[in-house]
């Protein structure tokens, strides 16, 4: 058995959520700030983009609110795309002006970024200057680290050197198809950047690399625990005496020290952890968990679950029947029935249910089945559609519905004579915008009604009434463009004002944090703070909160506390339902890294959750839905 400190490679710290960890990174470059003050001291600072220190750059500005001063602050950011202008919306410039620098004291001069409008045989001069200014000011003394998906830390993709500068590098593949939902399609994203090197980094006298959600978890895991290699830049991390990696617990997932901690030190069982551990030895082994020994047990640091319970056979019954007990056909309780050993009560019947969707299609996507049996079964269900969608429609789309419009005056003589039409009103507005450029009011609007016509379409499909499917259009997320505003009070609200009004006896909420673009994170949030608000009222201690997860993820086998099983016929219903919503269909805007449509990846993980069940020696049954009881 090795140590934690063996296999994690670099030092890792695990935070329950992003924003504690935020906080604390946030923290530590206050006092860093503070000390060199004290000592009469500059301070420099290597600043990082993207999604992953936006917290950690609003808690410095409510720290500046508060008193911390940046008059002695020097910063370095990483890395910018080439070509780019400052003030475009994908610049890292007006990313960070916008999200810190505007908003604190730090001189405008002591402010470094690399600059994506230099001529090209600039940029060598440029470059071999920035990294000059770093040393002249006596190197960097905080470097704050993001890591991508390839592993890459900046820019430095793979392949890049451990000694390497400050340079003009093309853009990975992996790492364009993540850019593209910012540049409104991969065709549009740069192919170069300028970045700071790996040697440029690795000079820096402490580096703290964070990483947040389950879509890091894999390359954390080969950053921390891996060989060092340079297909894997941020392994290189491995080689400096004072880098910290900084996580939530569901980045920190794949390490060894969390997904299989009996492998590294001594456990508190409980029965969480042994019904992981199970699921994990049979998984490892492939075996049925009722085929496991007492030998399997010990060979594989389980021993002390047969020291405490006795034997093998005694720990599979009770785990074999725990995953039983999960599944049920019936997700708003069976009425008249044993309720002691389902996941769901059987009273009241019916019941009153809240499906809360991030996009317009995320309900049908995630949990088109449930949808279908819930309503097939009698309960009373809304759909909540918290955002319009309308950034992930494409242009064509909207002329096309603009045509329509055209169309149905002209048929029934309600065109306007005098004035500019709508089409062309909108065909002008989408041929004049630029690559990247926000959509004007009106186009957004009728992207908006595309996504909300399809909704309703699959709430039709799926045997509910137009009067139970609520758009929300959540504030924060009607900016027109990939970036959104902070999650608001008004956001809150409306969400706590649909729950009083329903009253509803369970909750459905997208918990896939893995969304690459964010919006169901923030989604969620909206939710855990509105229940959180309402939990005492009578009404709401009777109100149980599911969480499923959609096109990104699957919750793992062991984490499942409701699996709800499809039929081939109840798998297609669902299918059509996905169909419905015509403008995310054979191609989306946003696909994330997966190619596949949105239909084929929910069927596959579908699939996939009824073949884990089954190969753990359960029923087999075509396709399941899973879902994550939240105790509030």
């Amino acid at each position: 058995m090795l140590s934690q400190s063996e296999i994690e490679k670099i030092p890792t710290r695990v935070f329950q959520t992003s924003e504690l960890a935020s906080v604390f990174v946030a923290n530590e470059i206050a006092s860093l700030i503070k000390s060199k003050q004290a000592e009469g001291k500059h301070c420099v600072l290597g600043l990082a983009t993207g999604s992953t220190p936006t917290r950690v750059y609003a808690e410095l500005i409510a720290l500046h609110k508060k008193g911390l001063s940046f008059k002695n602050v020097y910063t370095f950011n990483l890395d910018e795309y080439y070509p780019m202008l400052p003030n475009s919306l994908q610049s890292y410039v007006r990313f960070m002006h916008e999200l810190l620098f505007d908003e604190i004291d730090i001189p405008r001069e002591n402010i470094h970024i690399p600059d994506g409008t230099l001529a090209k045989d600039k940029i060598a001069e440029f470059c071999k200057a920035y990294d000059a200014k770093i040393e002249k000011l006596g190197g960097i003394d905080l470097q704050v680290l993001g890591v991508g998906r390839t592993g890459h830390i900046g820019f430095n993709e793979p392949g890049s050197s451990e000694r390497s500068a400050t340079r003009l590098v093309s853009l990975d593949q992996v790492t364009r198809i993540d850019a593209a939902s910012d540049f409104y399609g991969e065709e549009n994203v740069p192919t170069k950047a300028i970045t700071m090197g790996v040697g440029t980094i690795l000079k820096s006298k402490r580096v703290i690399m964070m990483a947040w959600g389950e879509g890091k978890g894999a390359i954390v895991k080969r950053a921390v625990e891996g060989p060092i290699t340079d297909q894997i830049p941020s392994t290189f991390l491995q080689r400096h005496s004072n880098t910290l990696v900084t996580l939530d617990e569901a980045a920190a997932s794949q390490l060894t020290a969390m997904k299989t901690p009996w492998l590294v030190d001594s456990c508190e069982w409980n029965e969480n952890l042994i019904r992981k551990a199970v699921v994990w030895l049979c998984q490892e082994l492939k075996k049925p968990i009722l085929k496991l020994t007492n030998h399997d047990y010990m060979e594989h640091g389980m021993g002390d679950i047969i020291t405490e319970f006795g034997s093998a056979y005694q720990v599979n019954i009770k785990v074999f029947n725990q995953l039983q007990h999960t599944i049920t056909g019936w997700p708003g309780g069976k009425p008249n029935a044993d309720d002691s050993n389902r996941p769901e009560r059987a009273n009241p019947f019916p019941k009153r249910v809240i499906i809360f969707s991030p996009h317009p299609d995320d309900d049908v996507i995630s949990m088109g089945g449930t949808f279908i049996r819930l309503v097939d079964q009698g309960h009373e269900v809304h759909v909540a559609y918290q955002t319009s969608g309308n950034i992930a429609v494409f242009d064509d789309d909207a002329i096309r519905f603009a045509d329509f419009v055209r169309d149905f005056d002209q048929s029934f003589g309600l065109e306007k004579e005098d004035g500019e039409s709508f089409y062309t009103k909108i065909v002008k507005a989408i041929r004049e915008k630029k690559p990247g450029d926000l959509d004007s009011a009106e186009v957004m609007k009728i992207k908006g009604l595309i996504r909300r016509g399809e909704a309703k379409a699959g709430c039709r499909y799926t045997g509910i009434p137009d009067s139970q499917a609520h758009f929300l259009d959540m504030p924060f997320y009607e900016t027109g463009a990939v970036k959104k505003k902070p999650l608001g009070e008004k956001d809150i609200q409306i969400i706590i004002d649909l729950i009083e009004q329903i009253k509803p006896h369970q909750i459905y909420a997208a918990g896939d944090l893995s969304d690459p673009h964010g919006t169901h994170r923030v989604c969620l949030s909206a939710i855990f703070q509105a229940v959180d608000r309402l939990k005492k009222k009578d009404w709401m201690k009777d109100c149980y909160l599911w969480l499923y997860r959609g096109a990104w993820q699957e919750w793992d086998i062991d984490q499942i506390e409701m699996a709800v099983p499809l039929s081939p016929d109840e798998l297609m219903r669902k299918r059509r339902a996905i169909f419905k919503h015509q403008s995310q269909k054979d191609s989306a805007v946003f696909p994330g890294n997966d190619k596949r449509e949105f239909w084929v990846r929910a069927e596959d993980r579908n699939h996939a959750t009824a073949k884990g069940y089954n190969e753990l020696g359960l029923a087999e049954y075509e396709a399941m839905e899973a879902f994550v009881r939240y105790r509030y």
